[in-house]
């Protein structure tokens, strides 16, 4: 498939309700979109970098940037075999991981549309359905939170996630465990905590949770593992690994005992492939973490999801817990049991509302092969 054209496009969206980590508050999320053409289709991706760097070092803006200048340029009127090839086109771009996510994702959409297979057995996933978990964040009172979780435990979600940072732990992890003492229950720290925290951490461990995810520094594998050997509590390493080599040397390390595996965070299919292969062939098992996604990422999350190793219930929930109107159609839905079922149709399986990404718009840019790049503000 030869490259002909790709756009770039700025949406707003806002939540229907606040979430909050440790890194702050967010009401409404700037998304930054990619559209690659090629034989007459469309390949959708969505990089799911914040509005602030704070989560890892790009944004939307130092993303865009590095999509424009840098990343767009190797690609355009270039022939691509696979999605695959992006990774190398790439290499001398360092980091900027969200950026080429972005990319690559909308060439293998493309390279399913084009063999007419789902994304996701294109990936080599075997899973029809799968398992959903729902990530809460930190809310304005123990009774919001309380609310919250019966709402997502009713909706039948398989695991509850909580949000969690000093103050808002033990006793929110007490509260929920005396109303709900047998729900598959997390928490995520966001690295919130540090090595001198040891001893309050280890008192998460009355409270079975199934993981504590990133507790500690955002670039840390090895202070990971000397925590990991003070707690019962399986450890989750999420910011920490960015490649495969990282997941190599946490498995090394014994830093911990679950791996979350987000698309974008790792640079790309590619890259999230060659992390579920070095989890499963040590035993570690992997969920799909979320980042605020539209519907384009969401689709993306449920077609990785698929894979064997992904054997926990991952962050990929339905459309209305995030956007009261989704950019897809149909939107993504959870099924009572807390599955959702994989699509049939061919690329990424569900269509872009292309009529609503234009409403949502602020910002676009078409960037063509030896043409100045056209920008536009609606």
């Amino acid at each position: 498939m030869k490259i002909e054209a790709i756009i770039l496009r700025e949406i707003r969206m806002p939540l229907v309700h606040f979430f909050e980590t440790s890194f702050g508050r967010t009401t409404e999320r700037r998304i930054l979109l990619v559209e690659v053409k090629a034989e007459g289709l469309t390949g959708w991706g969505e990089c799911v970098a914040g509005e602030h760097p704070y989560y890892c070092e790009e944004s939307i803006d130092t993303a865009w940037y590095v999509i424009e200048r840098e990343l767009a340029p190797v690609l355009l009127g270039r022939e691509i075999r696979s999605g695959r090839d992006c990774p190398a086109l790439f290499a001398r771009v360092r980091e900027h991981r969200m950026a080429k996510a972005a990319l690559e994702n909308a060439v293998w959409d493309l390279e399913a549309q084009i063999a007419q297979q789902p994304l996701w057995l294109m990936l080599g996933g075997t899973r029809e359905h799968i398992a959903c978990g729902v990530s809460i964040g930190i809310q304005n009172s123990p009774e919001q939170l309380l609310e919250t979780i019966d709402r997502e435990v009713r909706a039948g979600y398989q695991r509850i996630k909580l949000k969690c940072k000093p103050g808002w732990d033990v006793k929110i992890f007490e509260a929920v465990r005396q109303r709900w003492p047998e729900i598959l229950l997390s928490c995520d720290a966001n690295s919130a905590y540090t090595l001198d925290d040891a001893s309050h951490l280890k008192q998460f461990d009355v409270f079975n949770l199934l993981m504590i995810e990133q507790p500690l520094w955002s670039d840390d594998i090895y202070f990971h593992s000397l925590l990991q050997k003070q707690l019962q509590t399986r450890i989750c390493l999420d910011e920490s690994i960015r490649s495969w080599r990282d997941a190599e040397t946490a498995a090394a390390l014994h830093s911990c005992g679950i791996i979350n595996i987000k698309v974008g965070r790792v640079g790309g299919f590619s890259e999230a492939l060659a992390v579920h292969d070095v989890c499963k062939r040590h035993g570690i098992p992997v969920w799909c973490g979320g980042m605020l996604e539209s519907g384009i990422g969401r689709a993306h999350n449920i077609a990785l999801s698929s894979l064997e190793n992904f054997s926990l219930p991952g962050d990929v929930s339905a459309s209305k817990r995030y956007w009261a109107e989704d950019i897809i159609d149909p939107e993504v839905m959870v099924s009572p049991k807390g599955e959702i079922a994989l699509p049939v149709s061919a690329g990424r399986g569900f269509e872009v509302r292309e009529d609503r990404v234009a409403q949502l718009t602020v910002r676009k840019q078409t960037l063509r092969e030896n043409t100045q790049s056209s920008s536009s503000v609606s």
